[in-house]
């Protein structure tokens, strides 16, 4: 699993960071280098950067499951609709961090301790945390101490070993950290990418992460320690000031060795909105326009969900005259389906096309009462049209968007805008600059400026890769203190979970106005006065003695947003089954649709049954089943089984018995 080519590829990513020549100059035969002569300072930005390669598609996937996005790609959709998981989802993750991350871990750890280069060592040991918990948290079982040996058939490991053995990991780079680096040791400022060599940053992130992680255990009465959360927490970040992101950006063309997507971009944005198949999910548009039944407009929301330009008006030149933009709305994958289940396929939301010139669609409708909500539709957005019969022909005029089809059903799927941002390395227009990152349906849209979607906060190229933040550490603060049973200190730190998110948004829409915020509004700032309105609306709790856990974790779901985290919470309170405590239903709406279909995944009876719900992924068909199956069935019988992906993993059960029930 030593993929060193890719090293190769690390003095292209990090050209600002290091020289490629000191690269070359430390080996024997520079043309064929080798894990033993690779340049520290070389392989921590490209472990940095598969790890938010690793982390991004996970958070995608996850962010499908737990109603942040709906797709229509078939893989994903089984997350986002129909709940009949997919294996095809399960490599990615798998593959990009084993294949082009974990590997190099081990090797940047035992050269850097060859050296005394014990920042590096450190960091090492905070990316086997983040990586291998990830797996934990996907996968359940996964080879652990066997792993990175040059086993070819490694032994899994449970659960549990994997906890603590990343637990260990995090303890072993605080102390690290804390020591002085052996004469001639590679300063960390020369390879860290995401910290710039600052010590006191990688410390908290080891703080922050051991309190992330420490929250897992919710459920189990032995091993919950809500008093060891806090000093971890007192000791994580204590303001976006300490916030640990990797920078997205949009200045090259460059691509990776291994999948062929763009090298410098955020990691979130090669999967969510990279393509054309993401949406936002009504559950999560809900979230930002009518929280706690205020019917309150978050002043995040037209950050977060993207729009488009309708109502366009071309010149003699067939330039955008005059436009509106468009909210999208959210696709609803939980309550009545009603457009989805109207086109009988849970992945029927199409994408629109550019009307170049003046387009007419006639559409057969048969049924009287749909003609007539048809027109009437028309008739509120101003269309032209005409009536024969049972046919409506409707005329899009140049420069408008329209779906493509004769089938009325799929008419109104402008609304649904695509989540797509646009990088130079992607975006097929040659002359799109840098400074434009909105989405065009194709070069004749470029060229007449008419904009198919603005994208979203968190998964522009340019967007901020969040691996750790304030904010987070102030919904774990209030969500501890809330089972406590301490609702003011709880309140105090929901506030400033709230109002450390809103300020984050702020400060990158700040630091886009000048280079984007001229053809992208959503990358300006927020109106100030709509930020101190919703904060004193009834969207927010506006004292302890109304708060709640639901408020506490929806806060939190549309912060973290574009993020496992969120399904990891989402399973610690089991979804919307109310039974955790005394909490009642923490995330109400979310449940089995219509189009539900995974009855071979899921095969629970009820919400309180935990295999009711998607509660891990199956292991990679290939690589833990095909070619080491006998490992992997000796520690877990069921690893094949269809409804592997409703057995808790260990963190998820509230006790070591109850793990061990499913694995026999």
């Amino acid at each position: 699993m030593k993929k060193l080519k890719y090293i190769i590829l690390g003095c292209i990513l990090i050209g600002t960071v290091t020289s490629c020549k000191k690269w070359l100059d430390v080996n024997v035969d520079p043309d064929n280098p080798n894990n033993q002569t690779v340049l520290l300072e070389n392989r921590l930005p490209w472990i940095q950067h598969f790890y938010m390669y690793s982390a991004g598609v996970t958070n995608f996937r996850t962010a499908c499951q737990s109603g942040v996005y709906y797709a229509i790609a078939a893989a994903q959709n089984t997350f986002s609709t129909t709940w009949q998981a997919s294996n095809s989802n399960s490599t990615t993750p798998y593959q990009t961090w084993f294949v082009a991350t974990s590997s190099n871990v081990e090797d940047m750890y035992n050269s850097a301790k060859k050296q005394g280069a014990y920042h590096y060592m450190a960091a090492a040991d905070v990316f086997h945390a983040l990586g291998y918990m990830q797996m934990l948290d996907l996968y359940g079982e996964m080879p652990y101490k066997e792993a990175g040996t040059g086993n070819p058939s490694p032994k899994p490991d449970n659960g549990k070993t994997i906890y603590y053995g990343c637990m260990a990991k995090l303890n072993e780079a605080i102390s690290l950290f804390g020591k002085a680096q052996e004469a001639g040791a590679p300063a960390l400022t020369s390879g860290d990418m995401i910290n710039k060599g600052n010590i006191d940053k990688w410390i908290k992130l080891c703080w922050g992460l051991k309190a992330r992680y420490m929250l897992k255990l919710s459920k189990k009465a032995d091993a919950y320690n809500p008093d060891s959360i806090l000093i971890c927490l007192s000791k994580g970040p204590q303001s976006n000031a300490d916030n640990i992101v990797e920078q997205g950006l949009n200045n090259s063309t460059v691509t990776d060795y291994l999948l062929g997507d763009p090298i410098v971009t955020n990691g979130n944005f090669n999967y969510a909105a990279y393509g054309n198949n993401q949406r936002i999910s009504q559950f999560y548009y809900n979230l930002l326009t009518n929280m706690r039944g205020s019917s309150v407009t978050d002043p995040r929301m037209t950050k977060i969900v993207p729009a488009a330009m309708s109502n366009v008006k071309l010149d003699a030149n067939g330039k955008v005259q005059s436009y509106d933009w468009t909210r999208s709305v959210g696709v609803d994958s939980y309550g009545p389906s009603t457009r989805l289940q109207k086109a009988g396929s849970p992945t029927s939301i199409v994408t629109p096309t550019y009307a170049a010139a003046n387009t007419n669609i006639k559409y057969t409708i048969s049924i009287a009462a749909d003609r007539a909500d048809f027109i009437a539709s028309l008739i509120a957005k101003g269309k032209t049209y005409t009536v024969s019969g049972n046919d409506v022909t409707v005329t899009y005029k140049a420069g408008s968007m329209f779906i493509n089809s004769t089938n009325y059903v799929f008419a109104g799927d402008t609304t649904y805008v695509s989540m797509r941002s646009n990088s130079i390395a992607t975006s097929g227009n040659a002359a799109q600059p840098q400074t434009d990152v909105n989405w065009y349906v194709n070069a004749t849209a470029y060229n007449a400026g008419v904009v198919g979607s603005t994208g979203s906060f968190q998964t522009r190229p340019v967007s901020d890769f969040e691996i750790l933040t304030y904010h987070e550490m102030c919904f774990i603060e209030a969500e501890v203190y809330m089972r406590k049973g301490e609702t003011a200190k709880a309140y105090d730190a929901y506030k400033r979970g709230i109002t450390a998110h809103l300020n984050m948004m702020q400060t990158k829409l700040t630091e886009w106005q000048g280079s984007y915020g001229t053809t992208n509004p959503d990358m300006r700032p927020m109106n100030a006065g709509d930020i101190a309105a919703y904060l004193s609306s009834n969207a927010v709790a506006q004292n302890a003695g109304v708060l709640t856990m639901q408020d506490i974790m929806l806060q939190k779901f549309v912060a973290m947003g574009c993020s496992l985290e969120n399904y990891n919470d989402m399973r610690r309170f089991n979804f919307s089954a109310g039974n955790v405590g005394n909490f009642g239903v923490v995330y109400p709406g979310y449940d089995r649709g219509p189009l539900f279909t995974g009855t071979a995944q899921l095969t629970g009876g009820s919400k309180t049954d935990p295999r009711y719900w998607m509660r891990r992924w199956a292991l990679p068909p290939v690589y833990e089943i095909q070619y080491n199956s006998v490992n992997t069935l000796a520690l877990n019988p069921h690893a094949t089984d269809p409804n592997i992906w409703s057995m808790p993993v260990w963190w998820d059960c509230a006790s070591d018995a109850e793990y061990q029930n499913y694995l026999k």
